[in-house]
C-alpha cells in the first residue's frame, strides 16, 4: 500500500477518534430521549421472536450475542452497497469486508465461516463449499436478517462462525390487495456507459379470510464496475462475477390460518445470477502497484453463475396443549458454475483425452437438500419458571463437482446424512434476575462416498503441473456421532442491562470435496481417512449489554478453538487445499449507539479485535498454535462510525468503515508480502418519502472516492497479478419504491 494511502489512512482514523469524542460528549449530556420512549422501545425490541434460535423467548433471555438487522437498515445497505452479503459485512465490524464477487470464499464470521439460511433453510453447501451461499436470494424479498455471533449447532451442520438466518417478507395482515414496486439506476462517478446498472422488483400480496398469498419477482443488471481511478476492476473468469451480470429471482409465499393459533405455509424461490461474459481480465502488476482491470472480450466456455431454487412447507402452532409446535420440510438445489480461463488449467490435463496444455475443461457444483425440523416448546406445567424446547433435525445433502467439458468427476457425488435430536432448557430464577441456559444436540452423521478416480497427473514443459494422481480411491461411510452441548448464565439486575456468559459447540464437516480430489496415493480408504473428520468447534464468550434509554450498547469478549480445524492453503497453482490443524481464535467486540438530543439523529460506532493462530506442522502436529491465520482465514480489525437520522419524511446516514492494518506473523508466515495496509471507505444514503407517490432515495457509495486494494486481494495469493483488485470507486444510486 503505498504512502499514500496510509497517511490518508492515519488521517482518518483521527477523524474517528474525533467522533468518538463526540459520542463520549452526547453521553453525558442530560438532554437525551425521553426515557418513557425508551424503555417502551427496549419492550418492542423484546418482544421480537428470533427465530434462527429455535426460541420463542426474547432475545435478552438467551446467553447469546444477537443482532437484528431490520428492512429499512437492510434496504438502506443494499441501496448502497447491491446485495444482502455487503450489507451485513458493512455493518458487522467482527464480518470480512466481502470480495466484490460471486464468490464469497475467505469471507468469516469471527474467524470461521458463518452459515447462511433462508427461513432456517440452510443454503451452504459445506461437502464441497463453492462460497456461493451469499447470493441466493434477492434482498428486495427479505424482511430481516438475523445474525446469531459464535460457533452453535442451533441450526445444525455450518455454524462454527455463527448464523446469518434471511427471514422472508410476512404474510399480509389486512384483507384486500396490497404490494410493492422498486425502481433504481446506478452508475458510476464518470457515468461511462457499460458501468450503468438498473433494477426493478415487484411484490403483491392479497389475504382473505384464512387464506393469503405472495408472488413477486426482481430483475437486476450490473454493469462493470470501477474503481477510484476510473478503471475498469478485474473479471475472476473462474469464481465468478456479480459485475457485468444478470439476476432474476421468482417469489411465492401461500398460507392458509388453521384456527386462531395454527398457519400453514408454502414458501417458493428461485435465484439465478449469471455472468455476462463479455469481459476477460488484464493482469496488473503487485510490484507497481497496478491492479487488474478488466476489458472488452468473450470469456471462454459458460460464464460463472449461481442458480438456487428453494422449497418449504411448515406448520405452526403457538398453542398446542399450551406449547409452541413448529415444524418444516423444505427441498434446496443449487447450481454453481465456475468459468474457464484462457490458459489450459493445470488441474484439467490428461494425456489420455488431449495433448497436454491444450485441454480446455471447467467446473459445475450439482447439491441437493432435503430435509425435515420439529421442535416443541413450553414452559413446565406447575413450574412455569422452566421453558423446555424438544426437537429433530434430519438432513440429507448430496453434493459433487463435474468437469462440464469433458463429463469427467472432480468431487464425486457425497452424500451427507445427519439426524439430531435436540433438548432446550431455560430456567428463570428470582423473577427474572437471573437465567441459566443450557441444551444437548446429538449428532448423527454419515458421508457415503464410491469409489472413484482422482483426475489424471501430468506432465508438460519438463516438471508436473498438476495436483493430483489419477489414483483408485475405495470408497465409504465415515461416521461421527457426537452430543454438541451448550450452556449459559445471564444475570440483569434492571430491565434493560443485562450480563451472560455462555459456551456452546458447533460442528462442520471440513471441505470433503478439496480433501477427496485431492488424493495422491492409491489404496485410500475413506472408512478411516482422518481428513474427512468432522470440525468441531466452541465458543466461549461473556458479554454486557444496556439497551436503556438513549443508550444501545455492548461489549462481548470470546474465545474458540477447534482441535482439527479447517485451514486453506494456496498452492502454486491458485487451487487452495484444506489442512487439518488446531485452531484458536480469540476476539473483542464493542458497540454503542446513542441517541441524540436532536429527534430522529442517532450516532453509533463499533469496533473488532480478532486475533487466530493455527498449529502450521502440518506433518507432525503438535497441538501448540504457532502461525497467524493469513487474510483467507481471518478479517481485519474494524472500526465502524455511522450518523442515523430518521424523521418525519426525510431518513438520512453518513458511515464509515475503517479496515486497519494488519501483519501476519508466526512459523509458517514469512514475509510474503500479504500483510494488511488498510483502509477506509464512507457511503452516504438519503430518502425522502412522499405523501402518495412512494418514496424517493440517493445512495453514494465510496462518498469521497478513495483509491484502495481489497482486503482478499491484499492478503492471499500475494505472488498473483491476476487476482489483484482495487475496491470499488464512488457509486450513484437512485431509486424509487412505492407501497400500495
Amino acid at each position: 500500500m503505498d504512502q499514500g494511502i496510509a497517511m490518508l489512512h492515519h488521517i482518518e482514523i483521527r477523524h474517528s477518534a474525533i467522533a468518538l469524542a463526540a459520542l463520549t460528549i452526547a453521553l453525558a449530556s442530560p438532554a437525551m430521549a425521553q426515557q418513557a420512549e425508551a424503555d417502551a422501545d427496549t419492550k418492542s425490541s423484546e418482544s421480537i421472536v428470533v427465530t434462527a434460535a429455535r426460541s420463542i423467548l426474547p432475545p435478552n433471555a438467551l446467553p447469546l450475542t444477537i443482532d437484528l438487522i431490520d428492512k429499512q437498515m437492510l434496504d438502506q445497505q443494499i441501496a448502497i452497497s447491491g446485495s444482502v452479503t455487503d450489507a451485513i459485512s458493512t455493518l458487522t465490524p467482527s464480518f470480512s469486508p466481502t470480495r466484490g464477487k460471486l464468490s464469497g470464499a475467505g469471507e468469516t464470521l469471527r474467524g470461521r465461516s458463518p452459515l447462511y439460511a433462508i427461513n432456517g433453510i440452510p443454503q451452504s453447501t459445506p461437502l464441497r463449499d463453492g462460497s456461493r451461499d451469499g447470493f441466493t436470494i434477492d434482498g428486495f424479498f427479505i424482511d430481516r436478517v438475523e445474525l446469531i455471533y459464535g460457533s452453535n449447532a442451533l441450526q445444525g451442520i455450518g455454524g462454527t462462525g455463527g448464523i446469518v438466518n434471511q427471514v422472508t417478507v410476512g404474510a399480509p395482515k389486512e384483507e384486500g390487495i396490497s404490494g410493492r414496486v422498486l425502481l433504481q439506476g446506478s452508475a458510476s462517478d464518470d457515468f461511462d456507459g457499460d458501468g450503468f446498472g438498473g433494477k426493478a422488483a415487484g411484490l403483491v400480496q392479497y389475504k382473505a379470510g384464512a387464506f393469503d398469498a405472495t408472488v413477486g419477482a426482481s430483475y437486476e443488471k450490473r454493469g462493470a464496475f470501477y474503481d477510484a481511478r476510473n478503471r475498469r476492476i478485474g473479471i475472476n473468469l473462474t469464481q465468478g462475477e456479480t459485475q457485468a451480470s444478470q439476476t432474476t429471482d421468482i417469489f411465492a409465499r401461500l398460507g392458509y390460518a388453521v384456527g386462531d393459533t395454527g398457519r400453514l405455509d408454502l414458501i417458493l424461490n428461485r435465484y439465478e445470477l449469471k455472468g455476462d461474459g463479455d469481459y476477460v481480465p488484464l493482469a496488473g502488476s503487485r510490484a507497481n502497484g497496478l491492479p487488474t482491470t478488466a476489458v472488452k472480450g468473450d470469456a471462454p466456455g459458460t460464464p460463472g453463475s449461481n442458480r438456487t431454487e428453494s422449497a418449504s412447507l411448515s406448520y405452526t402452532d403457538s398453542d398446542v396443549a399450551g406449547g409452541n409446535l413448529v415444524t418444516q420440510l423444505f427441498f434446496n438445489r443449487s447450481r454453481d458454475i465456475f468459468g474457464g480461463e484462457f490458459a489450459a488449467i493445470a488441474t484439467f490435463q490428461d494425456p489420455a483425452i488431449a495433448t497436454p496444455g491444450t485441454l480446455f475443461d471447467q467446473s459445475q457444483n450439482r447439491s441437493r437438500k432435503i430435509g425435515g425440523k420439529i421442535s416443541y416448546e413450553r414452559a413446565l406445567p406447575g413450574f412455569e419458571a422452566l421453558t423446555t424446547t424438544i426437537g429433530l433435525d434430519v438432513l440429507f445433502d448430496k453434493t459433487e463437482q463435474r468437469l462440464m467439458v469433458t463429463g469427467r468427476t472432480w468431487v464425486p457425488p457425497s452424500d451427507f446424512r445427519s439426524i439430531a435430536p435436540f433438548a432446550q432448557a431455560n430456567l428463570k430464577i428470582a423473577d427474572g434476575l437471573f437465567r441459566v441456559a443450557g441444551g444437548v444436540r446429538w449428532e448423527n452423521v454419515q458421508v457415503k462416498i464410491d469409489d472413484f478416480h482422482t483426475l489424471a497427473s501430468t506432465t508438460y514443459d519438463g516438471k508436473n503441473v498438476a495436483t493430483y494422481g489419477g489414483v483408485d480411491v475405495d470408497g465409504g461411510k465415515p461416521k461421527f456421532s457426537d452430543a454438541l452441548l451448550n450452556g449459559g448464565l445471564i444475570f440483569e439486575p434492571i430491565d434493560g442491562i443485562r450480563a451472560y456468559a455462555s459456551y456452546a459447540e458447533g460442528f462442520t464437516m471440513p471441505d470433503v470435496g478439496r480433501v477427496t480430489r485431492s488424493i495422491r496415493v492409491a489404496g485410500v480408504d475413506l472408512d478411516d481417512y482422518l481428513d474427512i473428520s468432522p470440525i468441531v468447534s466452541n465458543n466461549r464468550e461473556i458479554g454486557l449489554e444496556m439497551k436503556r434509554g438513549p443508550i444501545d450498547a455492548s461489549a462481548t469478549y470470546f474465545w474458540s478453538s477447534s482441535d482439527k480445524g479447517q485451514i486453506l492453503i494456496a498452492q502454486g497453482d491458485g487451487i487452495f487445499t484444506v489442512q487439518r490443524q488446531r485452531v484458536e481464535i480469540e476476539g473483542l467486540e464493542i458497540n454503542l449507539g446513542v441517541q441524540t438530543p436532536l429527534p430522529g439523529l442517532k450516532l453509533s460506532t463499533g469496533y473488532a479485535h480478532l486475533k487466530g493462530r493455527y498449529d502450521s506442522d502440518s506433518v507432525n502436529p503438535d497441538g501448540i498454535v504457532d502461525t497467524d491465520l493469513d487474510g483467507t482465514n481471518i478479517s481485519p480489525d474494524r472500526l465502524n462510525v455511522a450518523a442515523d437520522y430518521r424523521h418525519g419524511a426525510i431518513s438520512a446516514r453518513l458511515q464509515t468503515q475503517y479496515y486497519l492494518s494488519r501483519n501476519f506473523h508466526g512459523k509458517a508466515n514469512p514475509d510474503r508480502g500479504n500483510n494488511f495496509g488498510g483502509y477506509a471507505v464512507t457511503d452516504a444514503y438519503l430518502r425522502y418519502d412522499t405523501a402518495s407517490l412512494g418514496g424517493v432515495y440517493l445512495s453514494v457509495q465510496n462518498l469521497f472516492d478513495k483509491f484502495y486494494i481489497d482486503y482478499n486481494s491484499d492478503t492471499r495469493l500475494p505472488n498473483d497479478s491476476l487476482a489483484f483488485f482495487a475496491g470499488r470507486g464512488r457509486l450513484f444510486t437512485l431509486g424509487w419504491d412505492y407501497r400500495f
